[in-house]
Protein backbone atom coordinates (compact mmCIF):
# COMPACT_ATOMS: atom_id res chain seq x y z
CA UNK A 1 0.00 0.00 0.00
CA UNK A 2 1.13 3.52 -0.71
CA UNK A 3 -0.01 6.55 1.29
CA UNK A 4 -1.40 9.92 0.34
CA UNK A 5 -4.51 12.08 0.64
CA UNK A 6 -7.21 13.64 -1.50
CA UNK A 7 -10.21 15.95 -1.34
CA UNK A 8 -13.82 15.00 -1.97
CA UNK A 9 -16.38 17.80 -2.17
CA UNK A 10 -13.96 20.11 -0.36
CA UNK A 11 -13.51 17.56 2.43
CA UNK A 12 -10.01 16.21 2.97
CA UNK A 13 -9.88 12.44 3.21
CA UNK A 14 -7.59 11.41 6.09
CA UNK A 15 -5.58 8.89 4.08
CA UNK A 16 -5.39 7.07 0.80
CA UNK A 17 -3.78 3.72 0.15
CA UNK A 18 -3.52 2.01 -3.22
CA UNK A 19 -3.22 -1.76 -3.37
CA UNK A 20 -2.43 -3.26 -6.76
CA UNK A 21 -4.07 -6.49 -7.84
CA UNK A 22 -2.89 -8.48 -10.85
CA UNK A 23 -4.61 -5.90 -13.08
CA UNK A 24 -6.98 -3.61 -11.21
CA UNK A 25 -6.05 -1.33 -8.31
CA UNK A 26 -8.10 -1.06 -5.14
CA UNK A 27 -7.93 2.30 -3.39
CA UNK A 28 -8.42 2.03 0.38
CA UNK A 29 -9.58 5.32 1.85
CA UNK A 30 -9.82 6.16 5.54
CA UNK A 31 -12.77 8.53 5.88
CA UNK A 32 -12.72 8.69 9.68
CA UNK A 33 -15.93 9.29 11.65
CA UNK A 34 -18.77 10.22 9.34
CA UNK A 35 -22.57 10.46 9.77
CA UNK A 36 -24.35 7.64 8.01
CA UNK A 37 -26.60 9.52 5.57
CA UNK A 38 -23.86 11.58 3.84
CA UNK A 39 -21.71 8.46 3.51
CA UNK A 40 -24.64 6.49 2.06
CA UNK A 41 -25.33 9.28 -0.42
CA UNK A 42 -21.63 9.41 -1.37
CA UNK A 43 -21.56 5.66 -2.05
CA UNK A 44 -24.54 5.91 -4.38
CA UNK A 45 -23.13 8.97 -6.13
CA UNK A 46 -19.76 7.28 -6.60
CA UNK A 47 -21.42 4.18 -8.07
CA UNK A 48 -23.70 6.20 -10.38
CA UNK A 49 -20.81 8.29 -11.70
CA UNK A 50 -18.20 5.58 -12.16
CA UNK A 51 -16.94 4.58 -15.60
CA UNK A 52 -15.11 1.45 -16.80
CA UNK A 53 -11.87 3.28 -15.88
CA UNK A 54 -12.90 4.19 -12.31
CA UNK A 55 -10.66 2.43 -9.75
CA UNK A 56 -12.33 0.19 -7.22
CA UNK A 57 -12.36 1.53 -3.66
CA UNK A 58 -12.75 0.33 -0.08
CA UNK A 59 -13.90 2.99 2.38
CA UNK A 60 -13.06 2.63 6.07
CA UNK A 61 -15.56 4.51 8.22
CA UNK A 62 -16.83 4.79 11.79
CA UNK A 63 -20.41 6.01 12.20
CA UNK A 64 -22.21 7.77 15.03
CA UNK A 65 -25.08 5.64 16.41
CA UNK A 66 -27.57 4.64 13.70
CA UNK A 67 -29.89 1.77 12.84
CA UNK A 68 -30.04 0.82 9.16
CA UNK A 69 -32.92 -1.17 7.68
CA UNK A 70 -32.48 -3.08 4.43
CA UNK A 71 -34.68 -2.46 1.41
CA UNK A 72 -36.92 -5.44 2.23
CA UNK A 73 -36.43 -5.09 5.98
CA UNK A 74 -39.29 -5.48 8.43
CA UNK A 75 -39.58 -2.50 10.82
CA UNK A 76 -40.97 -4.90 13.43
CA UNK A 77 -37.40 -6.07 14.03
CA UNK A 78 -36.81 -2.73 15.78
CA UNK A 79 -38.17 -3.92 19.11
CA UNK A 80 -37.65 -0.81 21.23
CA UNK A 81 -37.01 2.46 19.37
CA UNK A 82 -34.55 4.90 20.88
CA UNK A 83 -35.20 8.58 20.16
CA UNK A 84 -31.45 9.23 20.23
CA UNK A 85 -30.65 6.69 17.50
CA UNK A 86 -32.04 7.43 14.01
CA UNK A 87 -33.35 4.69 11.72
CA UNK A 88 -32.31 4.98 8.06
CA UNK A 89 -34.03 2.92 5.35
CA UNK A 90 -31.41 1.93 2.80
CA UNK A 91 -31.07 -0.17 -0.35
CA UNK A 92 -28.81 -3.03 0.76
CA UNK A 93 -30.09 -6.54 1.32
CA UNK A 94 -30.86 -7.87 4.78
CA UNK A 95 -32.80 -6.67 7.79
CA UNK A 96 -31.89 -4.25 10.56
CA UNK A 97 -28.46 -3.70 12.07
CA UNK A 98 -26.70 -1.12 14.23
CA UNK A 99 -23.61 0.98 13.55
CA UNK A 100 -21.85 3.03 16.18
CA UNK A 101 -18.57 4.14 17.73
CA UNK A 102 -16.12 1.31 18.32
CA UNK A 103 -17.07 -0.50 15.12
CA UNK A 104 -15.03 -0.77 11.90
CA UNK A 105 -17.14 -0.40 8.75
CA UNK A 106 -15.61 -1.28 5.37
CA UNK A 107 -17.60 -0.33 2.27
CA UNK A 108 -16.63 -2.15 -0.92
CA UNK A 109 -17.17 -0.18 -4.11
CA UNK A 110 -16.15 -2.71 -6.74
CA UNK A 111 -16.79 -3.28 -10.42
CA UNK A 112 -17.73 -6.96 -10.24
CA UNK A 113 -17.88 -7.46 -13.98
CA UNK A 114 -14.39 -6.07 -14.49
CA UNK A 115 -13.06 -8.31 -11.73
CA UNK A 116 -14.99 -11.32 -13.11
CA UNK A 117 -16.50 -11.65 -9.63
CA UNK A 118 -19.85 -13.23 -8.77
CA UNK A 119 -21.85 -11.92 -5.81
CA UNK A 120 -21.68 -15.20 -3.90
CA UNK A 121 -17.91 -15.28 -4.39
CA UNK A 122 -17.65 -11.71 -3.14
CA UNK A 123 -19.61 -12.57 0.02
CA UNK A 124 -17.33 -15.56 0.61
CA UNK A 125 -14.24 -13.38 0.16
CA UNK A 126 -15.51 -10.70 2.53
CA UNK A 127 -16.25 -13.32 5.16
CA UNK A 128 -12.80 -14.87 4.69
CA UNK A 129 -11.14 -11.49 5.19
CA UNK A 130 -13.00 -11.05 8.49
CA UNK A 131 -12.04 -14.57 9.59
CA UNK A 132 -8.39 -13.84 8.77
CA UNK A 133 -8.52 -10.55 10.67
CA UNK A 134 -10.07 -12.13 13.76
CA UNK A 135 -7.51 -14.95 13.68
CA UNK A 136 -4.75 -12.34 13.80
CA UNK A 137 -6.25 -11.25 17.14
CA UNK A 138 -6.60 -14.83 18.42
CA UNK A 139 -10.35 -15.21 17.94
CA UNK A 140 -11.86 -18.33 16.37
CA UNK A 141 -14.91 -17.65 14.24
CA UNK A 142 -16.96 -19.20 11.45
CA UNK A 143 -19.58 -18.71 8.77
CA UNK A 144 -23.16 -19.92 9.11
CA UNK A 145 -24.95 -21.29 6.01
CA UNK A 146 -27.74 -18.97 4.92
CA UNK A 147 -26.82 -16.27 7.44
CA UNK A 148 -24.18 -13.90 5.99
CA UNK A 149 -21.75 -12.54 8.52
CA UNK A 150 -19.26 -14.01 10.98
CA UNK A 151 -19.98 -15.75 14.29
CA UNK A 152 -17.73 -16.88 17.15
CA UNK A 153 -17.06 -20.60 17.03
CA UNK A 154 -16.01 -21.26 20.62
CA UNK A 155 -15.77 -19.74 24.09
CA UNK A 156 -18.50 -18.33 26.35
CA UNK A 157 -19.95 -16.31 23.46
CA UNK A 158 -20.01 -19.17 20.95
CA UNK A 159 -22.56 -18.47 18.23
CA UNK A 160 -22.62 -14.71 18.83
CA UNK A 161 -22.39 -12.46 15.78
CA UNK A 162 -19.31 -10.25 15.59
CA UNK A 163 -19.50 -9.01 11.99
CA UNK A 164 -22.48 -8.14 9.77
CA UNK A 165 -22.55 -8.04 5.98
CA UNK A 166 -24.87 -6.46 3.42
CA UNK A 167 -24.42 -5.44 -0.21
CA UNK A 168 -26.13 -3.64 -3.06
CA UNK A 169 -25.30 -4.39 -6.70
CA UNK A 170 -26.15 -1.76 -9.30
CA UNK A 171 -25.11 -2.01 -12.95
CA UNK A 172 -22.61 -4.71 -12.04
CA UNK A 173 -21.00 -2.62 -9.27
CA UNK A 174 -21.21 -3.08 -5.50
CA UNK A 175 -21.56 -0.78 -2.53
CA UNK A 176 -22.28 -1.20 1.20
CA UNK A 177 -20.09 -3.87 2.82
CA UNK A 178 -19.15 -5.28 6.22
CA UNK A 179 -19.02 -4.07 9.83
CA UNK A 180 -16.75 -5.55 12.51
CA UNK A 181 -17.35 -4.83 16.19
CA UNK A 182 -14.15 -3.89 18.04
CA UNK A 183 -15.08 -2.33 21.40
CA UNK A 184 -18.46 -0.66 21.54
CA UNK A 185 -21.62 -0.14 23.53
CA UNK A 186 -23.52 -3.31 22.63
CA UNK A 187 -26.79 -2.30 24.30
CA UNK A 188 -28.38 -0.88 21.10
CA UNK A 189 -28.28 -4.41 19.65
CA UNK A 190 -30.63 -5.48 22.46
CA UNK A 191 -33.30 -3.15 21.00
CA UNK A 192 -33.42 -5.05 17.70
CA UNK A 193 -33.52 -8.54 16.25
CA UNK A 194 -30.01 -8.28 14.73
CA UNK A 195 -30.22 -9.01 11.01
CA UNK A 196 -33.73 -10.30 11.65
CA UNK A 197 -32.79 -13.08 14.09
CA UNK A 198 -34.66 -12.95 17.40
CA UNK A 199 -32.44 -13.54 20.42
CA UNK A 200 -29.18 -13.47 18.46
CA UNK A 201 -26.33 -12.33 20.69
CA UNK A 202 -24.03 -9.67 19.26
CA UNK A 203 -20.51 -9.36 20.61
CA UNK A 204 -17.38 -7.30 20.01
CA UNK A 205 -13.72 -8.27 19.88
CA UNK A 206 -12.93 -6.85 23.32
CA UNK A 207 -15.78 -8.73 25.02
CA UNK A 208 -14.81 -11.93 23.21
CA UNK A 209 -11.27 -11.74 24.59
CA UNK A 210 -9.32 -10.72 21.49
CA UNK A 211 -5.62 -10.13 22.12
CA UNK A 212 -2.62 -8.72 20.30
CA UNK A 213 1.09 -9.00 20.95
CA UNK A 214 2.79 -5.90 22.33
CA UNK A 215 6.50 -5.32 22.81
CA UNK A 216 7.74 -4.88 26.38
CA UNK A 217 10.42 -2.53 27.69
CA UNK A 218 12.61 -5.59 28.25
CA UNK A 219 12.52 -6.38 24.55
CA UNK A 220 10.08 -9.27 24.82
CA UNK A 221 6.44 -9.56 23.79
CA UNK A 222 3.30 -10.14 25.79
CA UNK A 223 -0.38 -10.64 24.88
CA UNK A 224 -2.55 -7.60 25.55
CA UNK A 225 -6.35 -7.30 25.38
CA UNK A 226 -7.82 -5.53 22.37
CA UNK A 227 -9.42 -2.17 23.15
CA UNK A 228 -10.71 0.74 21.09
CA UNK A 229 -7.11 1.93 20.84
CA UNK A 230 -6.43 -0.86 18.35
CA UNK A 231 -9.36 0.06 16.10
CA UNK A 232 -7.33 1.96 13.44
CA UNK A 233 -4.90 -0.96 13.19
CA UNK A 234 -7.76 -3.45 12.98
CA UNK A 235 -9.44 -1.38 10.24
CA UNK A 236 -6.26 -1.36 8.17
CA UNK A 237 -5.68 -5.06 8.74
CA UNK A 238 -9.22 -5.80 7.57
CA UNK A 239 -8.72 -3.63 4.48
CA UNK A 240 -5.46 -5.44 3.70
CA UNK A 241 -7.17 -8.82 4.14
CA UNK A 242 -9.99 -7.74 1.81
CA UNK A 243 -7.49 -6.64 -0.84
CA UNK A 244 -5.59 -9.89 -0.45
CA UNK A 245 -8.57 -12.20 -0.94
CA UNK A 246 -9.95 -10.13 -3.82
CA UNK A 247 -6.55 -10.07 -5.51
CA UNK A 248 -6.20 -13.84 -5.09
CA UNK A 249 -9.69 -14.35 -6.52
CA UNK A 250 -8.92 -12.20 -9.55
CA UNK A 251 -5.65 -14.02 -10.16
CA UNK A 252 -7.43 -17.38 -10.10
CA UNK A 253 -10.39 -16.25 -12.20
CA UNK A 254 -8.90 -14.27 -15.07
CA UNK A 255 -7.33 -16.37 -17.82
CA UNK A 256 -3.63 -15.58 -18.44
CA UNK A 257 -4.35 -14.45 -21.99
CA UNK A 258 -7.06 -12.08 -20.84
CA UNK A 259 -4.83 -10.68 -18.09
CA UNK A 260 -2.05 -9.99 -20.57
CA UNK A 261 -4.45 -8.28 -22.97
CA UNK A 262 -6.01 -6.04 -20.31
CA UNK A 263 -2.63 -5.15 -18.81
CA UNK A 264 -1.24 -4.13 -22.20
Amino acid sequence: MTGGSRREGGRRMPALFVTLSCMHPIQVIERGEEPYQPCFDAMRDFTAARTPQTPDQIWLVEHPPVYTLGQAGDPAHLLCPDDTIPVVQIDRGGQITYHGPGQVVAYLLLDLRRRHLMVREMVTDIEQAVLDTLAAYNLAAERKPGAPGIYLSDGPHQGAKIAALGLKIRNGCSYHGVSLNVQMDLSPFLRINPCGYAGLETVDMATAGATFTAATDAGGATPQPVTAAQQPEIARRLAAALCEVLTAREARTVAPGTAAAEAA
